[in-house]
């Protein structure tokens, strides 16, 4: 190997560990991700960052009545005679957690991982459903002092 290509392999080594340098320096600007709610339904399932966080503060009610009318939310398909299976981080569940149906409890709050709902809830009007379609999230803490939401829309799927 020549001195010239040898000088040329310590360039390129040198311009990658610095990229490798500032694509890190530029990751850990960023903010970091919320805890994950998911609801599988079946075999399909959906999973979404908080609609609304504050880094384990209290949201102010306010804010909480504004996450409960989200617009760009995720939605799946529920058939009424299936499961609804709604799993959360474990950093949810420390702190405790309730679900919502059209922004009312519909569930005590729970410190548990994961809980199970018969589908036909979603759209019995016993429970406040409205049409082919509920609104449905996952409130960290309790209302008075909710530190996260996170909303998914339930469709029927008959």
């Amino acid at each position: 190997m020549t001195t010239m290509q040898s000088v040329l392999r310590r360039r390129r080594a040198v311009a990658a560990a610095g990229a490798v340098s500032a694509g890190l320096l530029v990751l850990s600007a960023c903010d970091k991700p919320t805890p994950i709610a998911t609801i599988t339904v079946g075999s399909d399932s959906v999973n979404s960052e908080a609609t609304c966080y504050n880094d384990g503060a209290a949201l102010k009610t306010e804010q909480l009545a504004e996450c409960l009318k989200g617009t760009d939310i995720k939605s799946i398909s529920v058939d009424p005679d299936e499961t609804v299976r709604f799993g959360v981080d474990p950093e949810i569940a420390d702190k405790g957690w309730t679900i919502l149906m059209n922004g009312q409890p519909l569930t005590d709050a729970s410190k548990k991982t994961y809980r199970t709902i018969p589908g036909s809830v979603f759209f019995n009007a016993q429970y406040g459903a409205e049409g082919n379609s509920t609104l449905v999230s996952v409130l960290e803490g309790d209302q008075q002092s909710a530190v996260g939401v996170w909303s998914f829309k339930l469709k029927k799927d008959s």
